[in-house]
């Protein structure tokens, strides 16, 4: 009897067989390998040669009896007849709070090539939304230190929020303002299919090194593949996932969810699928509701959440633009031509929303930005005929008030990048400007 567990023993430590695919052919960013039993989004390596890393891939869809896998990696070296080993797992990342302070890569790793020490357990990648009646509701105000939201577009703790504008309007400036300034525990910060430029700029020009210390930024530029871009997206909401679960309140800032749009539309087009509305596949989305539904409040914590998107050509109903937009729990307007004015944030109040703001404020607040928005709105409606000295003193009473406070309005509505005002400083500041009713 000894003897024979001393066999059983022997064959339990022999190395397993390991079923080993090869690739057949690559085509564009697709690569076909035969000889795997493999599943949708499972982590495969491709060994290039025998003093090269292997690659990291993954599988994205099946085609006549073969896989098709999109790499994490350089396609470059790869040949038919390289080995494929599965790993037998989807994509997974590890946090902790060591992430604080880091600028990670779309793998999760350290984008300087660092390592990282201290870091606990792993979350994959590809999360389902929290269950809708484990969500609690948003009842607290996170203020943003920026006075046209937080008096106009107030935000609570779980929010979902847009900021829709075209390319150079001050998107990223606004994101760092918010990530300084805001209330939040923890900041956590995408940018995919950003310029290479724009990476070191956002963080030591818009962030600094105050707003870096409680932030973990993502940064997957412009020439990484597009199935890393997608993944930076889903790491990213995955670490802010983490921190919520510790109890935290998660400000998650993505930019943009547009140029993640095109990047899964590549990946969509090469696997197959049918272009539709303006070139995206019917992944996109799909892919959008899923990923924006994770932020929110849990049982445990908040992620709030501010998704930029670069509307193409101003037009803000295109297709990726009309799809955030009815996923999300408000939206930011940045118009082109207060930015052209110098007035900045070039927030749009009067194009601009949130859905939540009537059951975070209370009914004096309420009052106050109504007013202040109905000025606004008459003040625009007569801006024509008031700048040739058409208008008429006293033609319209809205007007007339209108005319009265405008230039005080505008000046409330402008903000420096480095200033900050607190919540209750500000409404106080309203309320000076309009006087009682």
């Amino acid at each position: 009897m000894d003897n024979l567990d001393l066999y059983l023993n022997a064959v339990k430590a022999f190395p397993r067989a390991k079923v080993i695919g090869r690739v057949t052919q690559v085509v564009g960013l697709t690569i076909e390998v035969r000889g795997l039993q493999v599943f949708v989004g499972e982590v495969c390596q491709i060994f290039v040669n025998p003093k090269a890393a292997p690659v990291a891939a993954e599988v994205v869809g099946f085609k006549n009896g073969h896989v098709l896998m999109m790499p994490l990696g350089d396609l470059r070296g790869i040949a038919p007849g390289c080995q494929v080993l599965p790993t037998g797992s989807a994509f997974t990342v590890r946090v902790g709070p060591a992430l604080l302070g880091q600028v990670l890569d779309g793998m999760g790793l350290p984008l300087d090539g660092s390592g990282l020490s201290g870091l606990g357990c792993s979350y994959p990648v590809d999360n389902d939304p929290p269950n809708p009646l484990t969500r609690q509701r948003i009842r607290e105000i996170l203020p943003t230190g920026i006075r046209a939201i937080d008096m106009f577009l107030t935000c609570g703790q779980g929010q979902r929020i847009g900021i829709f504008a075209g390319s150079g309007v001050g998107k990223s400036t606004m994101l760092g303002m918010i990530a300084k300034q805001s209330e939040a525990d923890v900041n956590v910060i995408a940018l995919v299919g950003e310029r290479g430029r724009e990476v070191v700029d956002f963080i030591e020009r818009d962030l600094g090194q105050q707003g870096l210390a409680r932030s973990v930024v993502v940064a997957v530029t412009s020439d990484r593949p597009s199935l890393l871009r997608i993944k930076g997206a889903l790491v990213a909401t995955t670490i802010a996932e983490y921190f919520r679960d510790q109890g935290k309140k998660v400000m998650l800032m993505m930019d943009s969810v547009t140029r993640l749009a095109m990047a899964q539309r590549e990946v969509g087009l090469a696997i197959g699928e049918p272009p539709t509305t303006k070139g995206y596949t019917p992944s996109v989305f799909a892919l959008l509701p899923r990923l924006l539904e994770r932020a929110g409040t849990s049982a445990q914590g908040s992620i709030t959440g501010l998704y930029t998107v670069l509307v193409d050509g101003d037009d803000f109903n295109e297709p990726v633009a009309d799809a955030v937009r009815g996923i999300l729990d408000g939206h930011i307007i940045l118009s082109r031509d207060l930015a052209a004015k110098n007035h900045f944030p070039a927030i749009d109040v009067l194009r601009s929303i949130s859905r939540l703001m009537p059951d975070l404020v209370d009914k004096e607040h309420q009052s106050l930005a109504g007013r202040f928005r109905d000025y606004l709105s008459a003040y625009h409606e007569a801006e024509d005929l008031i700048n040739i000295g058409a208008y008429v003193q006293g033609s319209n009473s809205r007007v007339d008030q209108a005319r009265q406070y405008i230039s005080q309005m505008q000046a409330f509505l402008r903000q420096d990048a480095a200033e900050c005002e607190p919540f209750a400083l500000a409404r106080d500041n309203l309320e000076i400007l309009l006087g009682k009713e």
